[in-house]
């Protein structure tokens, strides 16, 4: 029986960092990608290879096509079959919609929305073939309920929930599940980048959780998540903590 396989996009840190330690840890061959951050992906690599497992690392941009493809044919070579698609890849930007370049917007999309799109473009057709697979999306709670000076954001995530929805029910019928994960205040060095500890404090005290989550319970939720039954499909599942 050959080993199950997961490709996770943007993970050299954060969410995509400990989702690939913990499908590691599983005995799952893992690739990893991440635009620019080689050294992360190098420090991966040896964790996973401290613990005795598998993986692969590209330096690749999970929102062009070319370099997706050419990372998803290299894995398709050379494993037979991807099991589990992780769409984690995504930026953020803070601030008023009136003060974003189309520049940057246009960016964001592209990161946060057409990456999902060209990495499920790429790996569906041999999910269909192998009449099993499973795609999960990284979004957020924003993306259900929308956030004032995050308005590009909230419509990028809103685009991810979109297209899960309606992507399960092509591929219901071929034994695929396709859902979303969406993340509350997650304690991540992308919001820390963005949020001030004052900012953070005050969010953990809106949470009826009474804090963040980690990037390993996120992992671990993705975990259950892809232990689930695949008659669990086009859900958008909010992971944050009561917040909505």
């Amino acid at each position: 029986m050959k080993p199950a396989t997961i490709l996770i996009t943007g993970a050299s840190r954060g969410i995509g960092r400990a989702a690939a330690l913990r499908f590691a840890r599983e005995g799952y061959h893992v690739a990893a990608t991440a635009r620019t951050d080689e050294e992360g992906l190098l420090r991966l690599s040896d964790d996973i290879s401290a613990m005795h497992g598998s993986c692969r690392t590209f330096l690749a941009d999970a929102a062009s096509y070319s370099d997706m493809e050419s990372v998803i044919g290299a894995l398709l070579q050379q494993w037979g079959h991807i099991d589990i698609l992780v769409n984690n890849a995504g930026i953020a930007s803070l601030g008023l919609f009136t003060d974003m370049n189309p520049s940057d917007y246009e960016q964001l999309i592209s990161v946060n929305l057409l990456s999902v799109l060209h990495c499920c473009r790429l790996t569906v057709p041999s999910m269909v073939e192998q009449k099993s697979g499973r795609i999960i999306n990284i979004s957020s709670v924003w993306g259900i309920a929308g956030a004032s000076c995050e308005a590009v954001y909230s419509a990028s995530k809103s685009g991810v929930n979109g297209f899960t929805r309606a992507l399960a029910k092509e591929l219901a019928p071929s034994g695929i599940a396709v859902n979303a994960l969406a993340c509350g205040v997650i304690d991540t060095q992308m919001n820390r980048a963005h949020l001030s500890g004052d900012e953070l404090e005050e969010l953990a005290e809106q949470i009826p959780a009474g804090r963040l989550a980690s990037a390993e319970e996120t992992a671990d939720a993705m975990w259950q998540l892809s232990r689930c039954p695949v008659y669990l499909t086009g859900q958008i599942i909010a992971f944050d903590g009561g917040f909505l």
